[in-house]
């Protein structure tokens, strides 16, 4: 007997390497090994769509026969969380990390005395990047990233702007052109046109750990991946068994809508991919575009699916 299944729950989806040396950011991965996990999705939908044409004629032009075609099928899944490394896989974007140097934009409001003089402390700036409070801070000031203020009202708006900021505070003893801010150093800001002002100072900071860069080239594009999603089927007993769907090729769409906003839900990721026939890898038999295995509990179950054995799992 043929057990029968009710599904309400999400799949958890393992992207694998398609092929020996694939690359997704700069990372090399072999072919088989997982380069990234969504365990956090909100839905997924797999659709199948096809074309029909048919023959027509007679009294009515009733159709006679039916030709069908053009086959396809997708697989969607929406994330609610979204990583660096999913961001390279969905863009097929380059990923700095580790030693890699990264520049990143800040902008802090600092209060101008009447002698020109503003303090931003490291605190305040490990608040501001969201970094440890006894962290060091690298500072650049030099030509090429000149620090740049705006003179703010007292509502915050935009009155003028001040192009003689000069930063100074403790000078990095190996880099050039770098302040390290860290506790009791802070950075020192000078304006003259900024007295008794609140300035918005923009500025950058050199970072090399705890940063990852993610990098759009106009000829990136969203890779081919193995992918195995996992969910649970619940039958008639009320029981939940595994079921792995199973794409033995897919490309990834690499359009995506990046939404930020302060109010309504949170933004969600989509990955869309496109399924190609190819073979799994216990069937080298016939390629499929999906394989759908559920695991029913009874051995003699003929709902469930049985492959080939081409790995070869012989008896000692």
């Amino acid at each position: 007997m043929v057990t029968r299944f009710g599904s309400r729950e999400i799949c958890d989806v393992t992207f694998k390497a398609l092929t020996n040396n694939q690359k997704v950011g700069n990372k090399t991965f072999k072919a088989g090994q997982p380069v990234f996990i969504i365990d956090t999705a909100t839905t997924s939908n797999m659709e199948q769509a096809s074309t029909t044409v048919y023959a027509q004629g007679g009294k009515g032009y009733n159709r006679l026969i039916a030709w069908e075609g053009e086959k396809t099928l997708t697989f969607t899944v929406t994330d609610a969380l979204m990583s660096p490394l999913g961001l390279a896989v969905l863009t097929g974007a380059g990923l700095s990390e580790d030693a890699d140097i990264k520049h990143i934009h800040v902008t802090y409001d600092v209060a101008i005395d009447n002698e020109g003089n503003g303090k931003i402390t490291v605190e305040q700036l490990a608040a501001e990047l969201g970094l440890p409070k006894d962290s060091t801070i690298e500072v650049c000031n030099d030509t090429a990233l000149k620090p740049y203020a705006t003179i703010l009202d007292g509502n915050g708006a935009v009155v003028g702007w001040a192009n003689d900021i000069q930063l100074s505070g403790t000078n990095s003893e190996t880099l050039d052109n770098i302040i390290e801010v860290e506790s009791e150093k802070p950075l020192t800001v000078k304006s003259v046109l900024s007295k008794n002002k609140t300035i918005k100072l923009d500025f950058y900071v050199r970072m090399t750990t705890g940063a990852t860069e993610i990098t759009v080239a106009p000829d990136d594009f969203g890779g081919y991946f193995y992918v195995e999603a996992d969910t649970l089927y619940r039958n008639q007993d009320g029981k939940d068994m595994a079921a792995t769907i199973t794409f033995p090729k897919v490309k990834i769409q690499s359009g995506f809508t990046l939404t930020m906003a302060a109010n309504g839900d949170p933004s969600t990721f989509d990955f869309v991919m496109d399924a190609f026939p190819a073979y799994t890898y216990f069937d080298q038999t016939k390629k499929v575009v999906c394989d759908i295995t559920i695991v029913s509990g009874a051995n003699k179950d003929t709902g469930v699916k049985k492959h080939s054995d081409p790995v070869d799992h012989g008896k000692k």
